[in-house]
C-alpha cells in the first residue's frame, strides 16, 4: 500500500512536471515567435525608411505589440535621413515615455537631428540625458554631441565638449576642425590642425576648403596644398575640387594646369565635380579653348558644367558657341535660359532675348533681374521699369541694383539716386554693386558733394575696404577733381587688385601727375600684381600728359614682350599721341604704317592733332585726306585742317575745306557748363530756357553784364595829369 501510494505520488509528480514542461515549451515557442516577429518587422521598417516610405514604416511601427530599442532607433533614423526632424524629435519623447532606455545609437542620431535642424533647446536637453547616462565618453555619442554644437555655431560650447572628451576620442579633432572652418575662425582652425595627433586627407581638405572659400585665403589654400604634397598625403577628389577653384579665383594658370595634371594622374578626370571645377578654372583664366576640351572629355556632362562653359563663352563674347551648347541641352534650367538671354542681348539680338524670356515656363527673380538689365542696355528703360514694378514683393538687392544701373546707363542719374533713397526707406540691404553704380552716377554728374555724402554712408557698411567698391570710389574722386580723396580711397582697400591699381594710375594721369603714375606702376609690379590691357592704357596716358615720351615707348614695347599683352587700337592711339605731342611726327606716321592692325579715325585724329599743334601742313593734308576717305567721315578732320590753313594764312584753302564741311550739313552739338548747388547739379547751354528759374537767371545775367560794361567804360576814361607843364599820359583805374 505504501509502495502503491509512493508510486502514485511519483507518477503524479512526473505528470505535473510533464505538464509544466509542455506549458513552458509552449511559452518559449510563443516568445521565440514574438522575437522573430519583432526582428522581421524591424527589417521591414528599415527597408521602407531607406526608400523614403516613412508613412508605411510608421504604420508598421504603430502596429507592433512589442518594440525593442532597435525599432525606435530605426524610425528616428528614418525621419532624420529624410529631413523630417520634428517627427524624429517627437519619436524620442514617445520613446522616453514608454520607458525604453536610450542607447548609444539613439543619442548619436538625435544629436545629428538637433544639429541639422538647429534645435538648440532640445539638443541641450538630450545632452543632460547623456550626462546622466554616462555615455558621453562613447566615441559616437561624443562626436555627435560635438557635431550638434558645431552645426548650431555654438563654438564656445563645442570647445568645452572638445576639451572634456578629446583624450579618448580621435574623431573629435576632425569635427572640431570642421567647426572652426564652418564659423570662419581660420586662425583657431590652423592652431588646432597643428596640434592634431594624426593629419589625414580629410583634415587637410577641411582646412584647405576653409581658406579657399574665404575672400583673401586662396593663396594660403595653395600653400597648404603644397605642404600636403610635401608630406606625401594623397589628395582626394574633394581636395582637388577645392584647390582647382582656388586657382581659378587667383587666376594662376600655371599652378592650375599642374593640378590638372595631378587629376589625370590620379584618375579623377572623369569625375563630374572635378570636370566642373576645371571648366570653371579655365573660364576664369579666359582659357576658353582648354575649358571646351575638358567639357568635351566628360561623358554626358552635367547641366552645371554646361552652364559654366556657356557663361565662360558668353563672357568672351563667343555667343554662337554658347548657343550651340544651349541648343543641345536635353534639359534647360532657369540658369541656362538666363545666360542665353544675356548672351543674345550682348550681341544686339534683343528680340531673341525677349522671345526666350517669354518662352520660359519658370521665371525666377534672377530671370526678371536679367531681363531688366537687357531692356536697360537696349535703351528701353520704360519696359525695364514696368518689369521692376512687376517684381514687387519678391525683389532682392540685385533687382534694385539692376534698375539703378539701368538708369545710370541711360543717363538718368537723378532717377538712380531717387531709387537709392527708396531702398534706404524700405531697409533693403545695399551691396557692393549698389555703391559702384552710385559712385559712377556721381562721377557722371560731376558732383563731389554727392559722392562724399555717399562715401559717408559707405563707411557704415562692410564694403568700405572692398576692392570693387574702392575702385569705383577712386574713379569718382578722380573725375570730380579730388586726387587726395582718390589716394585715401586706394589706401582703404584691403587687398588692391589690378583694377584698383589701374584706377589710381588713371587718376594721376588725368591730373597731369605722370611721374607719380609711373612710380605707382613700378610699385605695383614690385608687389607682383600683373598689369592688364587697361593698366597699360593708363600708363601710356600718364606718359602722354607728362611728356615722358621715352618712358612711354619703353612701357609700350614691354607690353607683349614682358607681360604677354597684345596692344589694341587704344594703345596704338596713345603711342601716336605720345609721339605727336613731343614733335616726332614722322616717327608717329611711320609707326601707323607699320601697325599690324588697320588704324581707325581715332589714331589718324591723334596724328592730325599733332600736325595742328606743330603746324605741319604737308603731313596734316595727307592725314586729313586719309580721314576723309573713312566712313563715317570724321567731321573734326575738316575743322582741324581749316584751322591749320587759317593760322598759316592759307585763306583760299581754308574756304574750300569749309565748303566741303558745309556740304556735309554737319551740326555741332552745343557746349554746356554746370554748377553744383545744395547737392544738386544745374546744367546750362547756349539759349537754354529749360531751367525752372531761367527768367531769374537771365535777369541776373543782364544785371551783371550791365555792371561789367559800366566798369569797363570807367576803366577807359583818361584823366589828364601834369608833367612838366603839359598833358603827357593817361592812367587807367
Amino acid at each position: 500500500m505504501v509502495v502503491k501510494s509512493s508510486l502514485l505520488g511519483t507518477w503524479n509528480h512526473l505528470k505535473l512536471r510533464k505538464e509544466n514542461l509542455r506549458v513552458f515549451s509552449s511559452f518559449s515557442q510563443a516568445s521565440s515567435f514574438r522575437r522573430d516577429d519583432v526582428v522581421l518587422t524591424n527589417v521591414s521598417i528599415t527597408g521602407h525608411c531607406r526608400n523614403g516610405r516613412l508613412d508605411v514604416a510608421r504604420d508598421l511601427f504603430d502596429g507592433m505589440r512589442s518594440r525593442t530599442v532597435v525599432s525606435w532607433n530605426t524610425m528616428i533614423s528614418g525621419y532624420s535621413k529624410w529631413g523630417r526632424y520634428d517627427e524624429a524629435l517627437s519619436m524620442v519623447s514617445m520613446m522616453q515615455r514608454s520607458n525604453t532606455r536610450l542607447n548609444e545609437t539613439t543619442f548619436s542620431t538625435i544629436f545629428s537631428v538637433c544639429g541639422r535642424s538647429r534645435s538648440m533647446d532640445e539638443g541641450k536637453e538630450v545632452h543632460c540625458l547623456v550626462l546622466k547616462s554616462g555615455m558621453e565618453s562613447f566615441e559616437l555619442v561624443g562626436s555627435a554631441l560635438l557635431f550638434f554644437y558645431v552645426n548650431c555655431n555654438q563654438i564656445e560650447d563645442a570647445e568645452r565638449v572638445f576639451d572634456d572628451l578629446r583624450g579618448g576620442n580621435e574623431l573629435l579633432w576632425s569635427v572640431m576642425l570642421v567647426g572652426y572652418v564652418q564659423c570662419n575662425v581660420l586662425s583657431d582652425a590652423w592652431d588646432l590642425f597643428v596640434k592634431m595627433p594624426k593629419r589625414e586627407v580629410v583634415a587637410w581638405t577641411t582646412l584647405i576648403s576653409g581658406y579657399a572659400k574665404s575672400e583673401d585665403g586662396c593663396e594660403r589654400a595653395l600653400e597648404l596644398f603644397r605642404s600636403m604634397r610635401n608630406e606625401e598625403v594623397l589628395p582626394n577628389e574633394f581636395t582637388l575640387d577645392c584647390i582647382i577653384r582656388a586657382c581659378g579665383r587667383l587666376g594662376v594658370m600655371t599652378e592650375g594646369k599642374s593640378v590638372h595634371g595631378l587629376v589625370i594622374k590620379l584618375g579623377f578626370e572623369f569625375e563630374h565635380s572635378i570636370g566642373g571645377a576645371l571648366i570653371d578654372f579655365y573660364c576664369g583664366c579666359e582659357a576658353i579653348d582648354c575649358a571646351k576640351r575638358v567639357y568635351n572629355g566628360i561623358g554626358n556632362p552635367s547641366l552645371n558644367a554646361s552652364n559654366t562653359l556657356m557663361a565662360g563663352l558668353i563672357s568672351m563674347e563667343r555667343i554662337q558657341e554658347a548657343k550651340m551648347i544651349f541648343d543641345t541641352l536635353k534639359e534647360k534650367d532657369p540658369v541656362s535660359c538666363n545666360l542665353m538671354i544675356k548672351g543674345y542681348a550682348m550681341t544686339g539680338l534683343v528680340e531673341e532675348s525677349k522671345r526666350l524670356f517669354e518662352r520660359m515656363t519658370q521665371k525666377t527673380i534672377i530671370s526678371l533681374n536679367t531681363m531688366i538689365s537687357v531692356y536697360s542696355r537696349n535703351g528701353e528703360i520704360d519696359k525695364a521699369l514696368d518689369l521692376f514694378e512687376e517684381t514687387k514683393g519678391k525683389r532682392d538687392p540685385v533687382t534694385w541694383n539692376s534698375m539703378m544701373s539701368g538708369y545710370v546707363q541711360n543717363y538718368e542719374h537723378e532717377e538712380a539716386l531717387k531709387l537709392y533713397l527708396a531702398m534706404r526707406k524700405l531697409s533693403v540691404d545695399c551691396t557692393r554693386s549698389t555703391f559702384s553704380a552710385l559712385f559712377y552716377a556721381s562721377s557722371c554728374l560731376g558732383s563731389l558733394q554727392l559722392g562724399q555724402s555717399l562715401h559717408s554712408q559707405l563707411i557704415k557698411t562692410p564694403f568700405e575696404s572692398n576692392v570693387y567698391v574702392g575702385t569705383s570710389l577712386i574713379d569718382m574722386y578722380s573725375k570730380c577733381g579730388s586726387i587726395k580723396d582718390a589716394q585715401k580711397s586706394f589706401i582703404c582697400i584691403s587687398s588692391p587688385n589690378v583694377a584698383a591699381w589701374t584706377a589710381l594710375i588713371n587718376a594721376y594721369a588725368h591730373h597731369g601727375l605722370g611721374y607719380k603714375a609711373l612710380l605707382h606702376f613700378e610699385h605695383m609690379l614690385k608687389l607682383g600684381v600683373i598689369p592688364n590691357a587697361a593698366t597699360f592704357v593708363a600708363v601710356l596716358c600718364a606718359c602722354r600728359y607728362a611728356g615722358l615720351t621715352n618712358e612711354g615707348m619703353r612701357v609700350f614695347h614691354s607690353m607683349r614682350k614682358d607681360y604677354g599683352v597684345n596692344p589694341n587700337l587704344e594703345h596704338y592711339a596713345c603711342v601716336v599721341d605720345l609721339l605727336g605731342r613731343s614733335g616726332r611726327l614722322q616717327e608717329a606716321s611711320k609707326f601707323i604704317e607699320e601697325m599690324p592692325i588697320e588704324a581707325d579715325a581715332v589714331i589718324w585724329g591723334a596724328l592730325l592733332n599733332a600736325c595742328w599743334f606743330w603746324m605741319d601742313m604737308k603731313l596734316g593734308e595727307r592725314v586729313a585726306e586719309k580721314m576723309f576717305s573713312l566712313e563715317p567721315k570724321p567731321l573734326y578732320a575738316y575743322i582741324i585742317l581749316s584751322n591749320i590753313y587759317a593760322v598759316l594764312g592759307k585763306w583760299g584753302e581754308k574756304m574750300k575745306v569749309r565748303k566741303r564741311l558745309k556740304s556735309l550739313e554737319a551740326k555741332k552739338g552745343p557746349g554746356c557748363s554746370w554748377i553744383e548747388l545744395n547737392s544738386r547739379v544745374h546744367v546750362f547751354s547756349v539759349e537754354d530756357k529749360t531751367h525752372p528759374r531761367c527768367n531769374v537767371i537771365y535777369a541776373t545775367l543782364e544785371h551783371l553784364t550791365a555792371n561789367i560794361n559800366s566798369i569797363v567804360q570807367f576803366d577807359c576814361v583818361s584823366i589828364p595829369t601834369l608833367s612838366s607843364g603839359s598833358v603827357k599820359a593817361s592812367y587807367s583805374y
